[in-house]
């Protein structure tokens, strides 16, 4: 008969020992993968730009025909040929470029 203890003392194959330790590298590495990615989309969305408003004032007579933004403004194109130059935060308008 067999003597149980002797089965447990018995060392470890080396090919099953680089198996576990692969395994337990991989998976550190999954893990780190993932806590990066919801990191970066963490970062991606925070450093969002401020909404734009619900309704934009034009000028008397003017109707809109492109629009374009840009960090921290956003431009109306007039059917008048006018470039309309807003602040994205306060929406106040802060240049008028004439287009010839």
């Amino acid at each position: 008969m067999e003597n149980p203890e002797s089965e447990t003392d018995a060392p470890e194959p080396a090919n099953l020992r680089f198996l576990r330790r692969l395994v337990t590298v991989l998976t550190g590495v999954m893990t780190g993968g993932v806590l990066l990615i919801i990191a970066l989309i963490v970062i991606r969305f925070y450093d969002a730009p401020p909404p734009l408003p619900e309704e934009i004032l034009l000028p008397e007579g003017a109707a809109a025909t492109a629009f374009t933004q840009g960090d921290g403004w956003y431009a109306i194109v007039t059917d008048d040929n006018r470039i309309l130059i807003y602040d994205r935060v306060t929406g106040q308008l802060e240049q008028t470029i004439a287009i010839r």
